[in-house]
């Protein structure tokens, strides 16, 4: 399922967005008064600035005949942005992220996050870090890879298509197929990953053409000190070429116009 193979950039890659979180423990200050120091140290790369009120979902607790549901308080989510807006950092009480669309290959995207965790860590000294985590969402257009007609089975190996990967039956006669799995991986890590057809809608715009999205979410939990962050988020990304190589026929790979990194 999963596959060790030689790295690529590839020129028409699939990648809609690449995020990397890690939660630490609460950080009361964070929420209590602006990150002005924090900002500061970022604003060079991060000159935007924003900042909104998130709901959390609600907790259910009980069983039948005794449900109770819990609504969350609000959290405040600072956010910082690029120039272009295509580099995005969130910080919260309890996790601090780095999100792009704009995502070329991993040494770029480590080297804004060095600079982001340098500014942060000195300024609000978390204790450790409980989830560290990077998520890959690809949405796979065969419109825009030339590969219009060409069903899906020939472009994403059969262990990530569940029954539209069976030869009797027709890609058109399903309205909705997909898996989602959360499993133990090698290295310590762990993924949740969604994989199926789909149509996107941003905003008030909605994609008309199906497109295969993988959606992998592969992380690590435990009481991470600050020294093991680089070396983990090293052995999550190895994971997470990984996956993907595994989830790609040679017929895809060849579209997507790959140029040897190594």
């Amino acid at each position: 399922m999963f596959l060790d193979r030689d790295r690529y950039l590839y020129q028409k890659n699939q990648l809609v967005e690449v995020i990397c979180q890690l939660r630490f423990p609460t950080i009361l200050s964070i929420s209590a008064r602006e990150p002005a120091d924090f900002q500061e140290a970022i604003r060079k790369e991060f000159p935007q600035y924003k900042r909104f009120q998130e709901q959390p979902a609600p907790k259910v607790s009980g069983g039948p005949g005794n449900m109770r549901v819990e609504e969350g308080e609000k959290v405040t989510n600072y956010q910082f942005l690029s120039t272009d807006g295509r580099w995005k950092v969130n910080l919260t009480n309890s996790f601090i992220a780095l999100a792009t669309p704009a995502y070329t290959k991993w040494e770029d995207f480590a080297a804004k996050l060095d600079l982001v965790l340098s500014k942060f860590i000195p300024v609000y000294e978390p204790a450790y870090f409980e989830r560290v985590g990077l998520r890959y969402i690809n949405v796979i257009s065969r419109k825009a890879l030339d590969l219009e007609g060409i069903p899906f089975k020939e472009l994403i190996q059969p262990g990530y298509l569940g029954l539209l990967g069976e030869d009797d039956v027709r890609e058109e006669s399903f309205a909705r197929s997909g898996q989602d799995i959360e499993m133990q991986i090698s290295g310590g890590c762990r993924v949740k990953m969604h994989a199926g057809p789909g149509m996107l809608q941003r905003g008030k715009v909605k994609d008309n053409e199906v497109k295969f999205i993988l959606d992998n979410d592969i992380f690590m939990n435990g009481k991470l000190p600050m020294a093991q962050c680089a070396p983990a988020l090293q052995t999550i990304h190895i994971q997470a070429d990984r996956i993907f190589a595994g989830a790609m026929t040679d017929r895809l790979h060849e579209a997507m116009e790959p140029l040897p990194l190594d």
